[in-house]
């Protein structure tokens, strides 16, 4: 299913994101209400569990869209999909009244591209 390539395409550049964070590179104004530059090494554990659960989240999109076949029983999938999708909903709000411009103006449509494509493969599943 395409939009399953499109949301991984797309999450798969949020994770790219939050790795440089990770690595200590200046682009915190991208995430966490930009408040930060650089992160600060506590927030760095954060952007490193976040990155995970991007894998994961892109693993289970390309499940349920029939791209990639894991262990992942597919309602399991499906559900986790809807669960994911939901959570990019929320997190395309905070994108959207964040204070950072760069998160505000490049994020949240990024966002809510992602949270689509986790919408439509989960309902076309």
């Amino acid at each position: 299913m395409i939009t399953a390539i499109i949301g991984s395409i797309t999450i798969s550049f949020i994770a790219i994101l939050y790795i440089t964070l990770v690595l200590g590179l200046p682009y915190g104004e991208f995430a966490m209400g930009g408040k930060y530059t650089v992160m600060p090494k506590s927030m760095r554990v954060m952007c490193a569990i976040s990155v995970f659960v991007q894998i994961f989240a892109m693993i289970i999109l390309l499940q349920t869209g029939n791209v990639l076949a894991t262990k992942i029983p597919d309602n399991v999938a499906k559900i986790g999909c809807y669960v994911f999708a939901a959570y990019l909903v929320l997190n395309t709000i905070m994108n959207a009244i964040s204070k950072s411009k760069k998160e505000k103006y490049i994020m949240t449509p990024l966002a809510a591209i992602t949270a689509i494509c986790f919408f439509i493969t989960a309902m076309g599943a």
